[in-house]
């Protein structure tokens, strides 16, 4: 999704699609320090692969070191996870191995949810450097997604490129002069909308239990206390001035009553619930369909 006539780079990175789109072709020395950030980000982070700077803590107690955006990190999930009661964790990618979503993708649940362990009791997370007295499964995608779109928008900034539109598979980041019209995906067909949103100088991103749903009842959106997953809640979408941000308060309404992150953040959101019913905030600009 992009302006009319703008040139579009498409290419697979964490796990998922990305599009970014400029009004003008980008040069291929931008498109490859695009692609080197992408491929750092997934090589710190990722539980997927053995290789990842985090992949050791899964194996054995110890300490590793991250990059400099690892600070940023720390700081919005321990907000959220206070703000969430231990329930939103980086601690949960033991709890998803455990229902199946784990490097093999087996999608075979091992037994009954089991909680992620409590952050208080298994890991000290100061800045770059992270130390577990556990193995511990650290699964950032919460907010990971979010703030590799942030990082690509500084490439591209610090390329001269000031219009442009990142998206990750709909976490979106956009800069420009001219507002987007974005459609929101209908939570149960992919196909339709339930509505659009006018995307300017902000992003936008949005959690949706069948993004990724697998078996009865089984997807990615977990309660870290029960190891559950969320029941309540089906489809949200934030509109905040980072993705990171609003990736991450995407998944925390899953678990958390958007009064209470109001209290922390600005953003404005959307939640469809299992009912069938919608909320939305005073301030989130769009029109849904009825």
């Amino acid at each position: 999704m992009a302006h009319t006539g703008w040139s579009v780079f498409s290419f697979d990175g964490i796990g998922t699609t990305w599009e970014i789109s400029t009004p003008e072709q980008l040069p291929e020395e931008v498109r490859a320090g695009l692609l080197g950030v992408v491929e750092d980000y997934d090589r710190s982070y990722s539980r997927f692969r053995d290789d990842s700077l985090v992949a050791p803590l899964a194996r054995e107690p110890g300490t590793v070191t991250l990059p400099a955006g690892a600070g940023e990190l720390e700081r919005l999930f321990k907000k959220l996870y206070r703000l969430s009661d231990g329930t939103m964790t980086p601690l949960i990618g033991g709890s998803l191995e455990h229902l199946g979503y784990g490097a093999d993708y087996a999608l075979r649940p091992l037994g009954h949810p089991v909680p992620a362990p409590r952050w208080e009791d298994a890991l000290v997370w100061n800045g770059t450097e992270i130390s577990a007295s556990v193995p511990v499964v650290l699964d950032i995608g919460a907010a990971g997604k979010g703030q590799l779109v942030d990082l690509l928008a500084s490439v591209l900034r610090g390329a001269g490129t000031t219009e442009f539109l990142v998206d990750a598979s709909g976490d979106m980041l956009h800069s420009g002069a001219e507002p987007l019209g974005v459609g929101l995906e209908h939570p149960y067909d992919p196909t339709q909308a339930i509505g659009v949103v006018e995307l300017h100088d902000g992003a936008l991103c949005a959690s949706a239990a069948n993004r990724r749903a697998w078996g009865d009842g089984l997807h990615h959106v977990l309660d870290g206390a029960t190891g559950r997953p969320v029941e309540t809640v089906v489809a949200t979408w934030t509109m905040a001035t980072t993705a990171m941000e609003a990736d991450a308060l995407a998944t925390a309404l899953f678990m958390v009553d958007p009064k209470v992150l109001e209290r922390e953040f600005e953003f404005s959101w959307l939640m469809v619930y299992s009912d069938g019913h919608a909320a939305y905030s005073a301030g989130f600009e769009g029109t849904l369909f009825s």
